[in-house]
């Protein structure tokens, strides 16, 4: 008899921007000039002052075993970061560092679910929350937006979503793909439907530090009928160009973190201890906070250059972005599928974009573009992406 995966690994869906990721560097390897403007990673280096606190904590002997939920300076130092710069009251107690974000996100949905409980998640989304969803034996029912209405979250959008099973919304304030920032009315809506149907909320938060313009991000928790209900995920990845040293946490309510512990214990340990000192430098240190500052007018010029350039190509509407390093054009050409049109783009111009169809089957014209690429790159990607769009063979 053939040995076999568990039945939920048969059905679960691997990570598309991965995927694509894995082979835009295969194609590289070999050779071909791709650029690629399909990942999720920061082009700017870590800040030095991190760096050096994590080397100074690592010669300083900081290598070992330490508290499970975080070194108490750190919890302390998020805390202070949620109480002071979010209006989210959350104790250093309520804080779990994690070994990045999804770490954080996969404690969070295992900490509330149960088999057959359902999860509300708002498309366009990130492409891992219906994975985790269905590795913890709960089901996904997803609201899809309207690009036509600007992606707006409505009331009556999650009122038809919730039945007697819903247990949690997943929010991603700004959102991955679209960039879109809540209003107040779209937070007002889901703390009246998670207040009404007694809803936990599970609010990704990992680019509030890339606002932009006149648009204001606004922390669930600082929410107070909220605050009790809410488990706010975050990570050092995208804000402080963290990606590779794996660093998030969670804050959670305090009747749920006794239970997040113990998952925590028996799946991790700790998060390594001297990228923690990183962090607290990355929280802490004011010649961070100005290279932050400096990172985010970076990509919103980059943003506003490309989605110019972009919307000059006939059949492309492109809107600016509000957060995040995202754009999420829709392209008419051919009548391509998001799917056909990335691999044509790769193919012919030689430039990786993410599929909308990744991120929700209702964004079947609209792709994603990061801009944390150099000037450089993105000038050529723009040109290489026209030229491809505008030849009729």
């Amino acid at each position: 008899m053939t040995l076999k995966n568990a039945n939920m690994i048969q059905n679960l869906k691997e990570s598309k921007t991965l995927a694509l990721l894995n082979k835009v560097l295969t194609l590289k390897q070999q050779g071909r000039d791709i650029i690629g403007l399909a990942g999720g990673e920061p082009d700017f280096d870590t800040p030095k002052n991190i760096i050096r606190a994590a080397e100074s904590a690592m010669k300083s002997g900081f290598t070992h075993y330490v508290n499970l939920a975080g070194i108490p300076d750190l919890q302390t130092a998020i805390s202070q970061k949620l109480l002071h710069e979010n209006k989210a009251n959350y104790e250093p107690s309520q804080i779990i560092v994690t070994p990045g974000g999804k770490a954080a996100l996969y404690i969070a949905l295992q900490s509330i679910l149960n088999p057959g409980d359902e999860v509300i998640v708002i498309n366009p989304a990130w492409v891992s929350y219906e994975p985790l969803i269905t590795m913890l034996g709960g089901h996904t029912v997803f609201v899809d937006l309207d690009s036509e209405d600007d992606f707006t979250l409505k009331k009556e959008h999650l009122l038809e979503a919730c039945s007697n099973r819903t247990k949690a919304i997943i929010i991603n304030n700004p959102n991955n793909p679209t960039g879109r920032v809540l209003r107040e009315e779209e937070i007002s809506a889901l703390k009246e439907i998670a207040v009404s149907k007694n809803l936990f909320v599970v609010s990704d938060e990992v680019y509030e530090k890339l606002v932009y313009g006149n648009h204001k991000f606004v922390c669930v928790a600082s929410i107070p009928e909220l605050a009790e209900r809410t488990l706010t995920v975050q990570s050092f990845s995208k804000g402080h160009a963290m990606t590779g040293w794996r660093l998030g946490y969670l804050a959670l309510p305090k009747d749920l973190v006794l239970g997040a512990k113990k998952i925590y214990g028996h799946i991790l340990t700790c998060t390594n201890g001297f990228i923690q000192k990183a962090g607290i430098v990355a929280l802490t240190d004011p010649d961070t906070q100005k290279e932050i500052q400096y990172m985010k007018e970076v990509y919103e010029r980059r943003m506003n250059f490309v989605a110019a350039r972009l919307n000059e190509i006939p059949g492309v509407h492109c809107p600016s972005s509000e957060g995040a390093f995202y754009l999420f054009p829709e392209i008419k050409f051919r009548d391509y599928t998001s799917i056909q049109l990335a691999d044509y783009l790769l193919e012919e111009a030689g430039v990786a974009v993410t599929p909308g169809e990744a991120f929700g089957p209702q964004n079947k014209y609209h792709v994603r573009i990061s801009c944390a690429n150099s000037d450089q790159e993105l000038e050529e990607a723009v040109i290489r992406i026209e030229k491809a769009l505008c030849n009729n063979d």
